[in-house]
């Protein structure tokens, strides 16, 4: 057995770049436009837990001991930086584990990670620092006017002043207010440490990606990465049971039948399962997997009315002896022809963590390769980039981010379509509409009269004038006598 990247997008599936002598021709979807490879990322980041990725590794109990024992001495000299801690953002029992942790006024714990991105750049050389939230799934954050509204108040809220023109990228030399006292607790209520990070990140020009399913992105921070141009994307990986449940819903209601009840439930084991089995924390993915079919069931007006939609319930259960191997199970209902009804269940063993990490490869690929794209229009002829929201990734999260006021789309196929197409368009290639009409035609045979299907001649063939001397441009009409010498 070698290593491999299954379950990975852009490594493990193919895309057709067209047709060829003997067949479709497949190449794989990282060659369509040049990509960074996994193997040249280089990883650094924060835990609240100080133990080192080795004996992390082994705590997680994801991994086979084989396999634990070759990867042993690779991670064993990584250790996670200390991060933010806000115990009333994760559920109180992940208190245990939280012995590596920034300390200080909220401002200055951001401050600390904007030094930490710098510092790794710096160390490690690389190009580009993409900054991936796959931490603790936290409770909603509410918005709250003059909070986290807008990026003015957002910065105000953890104190920080605004940017001041000087030396550096784009002027940027956003500053700490040095405080001498702790924030109030009023003040920072709402900026939970994703949002902490968000900013952090944009701050530093770094692209931020939430694999989580609060709402990081409050307005303030979605205002923020305009403002700076700065690409962030979300929200929560879609890796097992809502990624089934988007193809199955697409199914169903293409093929006409009408959905009434999806009940999802799981069980799992893992840090993740404890973290949510506190209420506010299992709320957050509550709404993060009930809103996957929401825009597969607008679309077909014939099923369902406005404020009609299927009973959709979602069930998590925390049973550590599971571990990281969550069972789902899932029944989806319709009503069928003639009053009758069809009804689904899928037993579904999700590798929770093993699902998850080639999507976080696949985000932090994409998003960089969209950094580098830029295009235009006729009607618009100056080069532009992408919107700051970036939607692209929609594939790969369960809550997709998108620009306010635009389309969210839920449904697998159309979202993988969407990138496979924008790739294609930028090497020329037409978007891939799959009606192989060349296969699909019955051309005449040569000299054959066209006719109707009935055998009658078509009446909607307009009868063919004979051609003027100028159309023939000299050449005598076919089958008319030859003139002698």
């Amino acid at each position: 057995q070698k290593a491999n990247y299954y379950g990975s997008l852009l490594q493990a599936s193919t895309v057709c770049l067209g047709t060829g002598p003997s067949g479709d021709v497949y190449v794989p979807f990282r060659d369509l436009l040049p990509m960074v490879h996994p193997n040249d990322i280089v990883f650094d980041g924060w835990d609240i837990s100080s133990l080192n990725l080795a004996e992390a590794m082994r705590r997680a109990e994801v991994l086979d001991w084989p396999l634990q024992e070759q990867l042993w001495p690779h991670l064993e000299k990584m250790k996670p930086r200390p991060s933010i801690y806000i115990p009333e953002f994760i559920a109180a029992n992940q208190g245990e584990r939280a012995d590596n942790v920034l300390h200080g006024t909220m401002a200055e714990q951001m401050e600390q990670i904007r030094r930490d991105i710098r510092d790794f750049k710096e160390t490690s050389g690389v190009d580009k620092v993409i900054v991936l939230w796959t931490a603790n799934t936290e409770r909603f954050c509410d918005v709250v006017p003059g909070l986290n509204d807008t990026a003015d108040n957002l910065l105000r809220a953890i104190e920080v002043r605004g940017p001041e023109r000087g030396p550096g990228v784009g002027g940027d030399t956003t500053t700490l207010a040095v405080l001498s006292r702790p924030v109030s607790p009023q003040q920072g209520l709402e900026v939970s440490p994703s949002t902490l990070f968000a900013v952090a990140s944009i701050l530093e020009g770094c692209a931020y990606i939430n694999g989580s399913p609060q709402n990081t992105f409050v307005p303030g921070a979605v205002e923020l990465a305009a403002q700076r141009r700065v690409f962030i994307c979300g929200d929560d990986f879609k890796s097992g049971q809502t990624k089934l449940k988007s193809v199955l819903v697409d199914f169903l209601v293409g093929a006409g039948l009408k959905t009434k009840s999806i009940v999802s439930y799981n069980h799992l084991g893992n840090n993740d399962g404890k973290n949510l089995s506190a209420p506010q924390q299992f709320r957050s993915k509550e709404i993060s997997k009930s809103n996957v079919v929401d825009d597969t069931v607008q679309a077909n007006p014939i099923l369902y009315g406005p404020q009609d939609k299927p009973d959709h319930c979602v069930v998590i259960k925390y049973v550590p002896y599971v571990g990281d191997s969550k069972r789902a199970l899932d029944e989806y209902t319709s009503e069928i022809m003639m009053g009758g009804t069809n009804t689904i269940v899928i037993h579904n063993t999700c590798e929770d963590s093993l699902l998850a990490s080639p999507i976080i490869l696949d985000l932090a690929i994409l998003t960089e390769l969209c950094q580098r794209i830029t295009f235009c229009t006729e009607a618009d002829p100056e080069f532009q980039g992408f919107h700051s929201v970036l939607s692209i990734v929609a594939f790969l999260c369960k809550a997709p981010l998108v620009p306010e006021g635009t389309p969210v789309v839920n449904a697998l196929f159309r979202q993988r379509s969407c990138i496979e197409n924008i790739l294609r368009a930028c090497v020329g290639l037409p978007p891939q509409n799959h009606m192989l009409l060349e296969h699909k035609l019955q051309r005449p045979a040569p000299g054959a009269k066209r006719t109707c299907p009935g055998g009658a001649a078509c009446p909607l063939t307009p009868p063919r004038k004979a051609p003027t001397g100028a159309q023939l441009n000299g050449h005598p009409q076919p089958g008319a006598p030859r003139p002698g010498p």
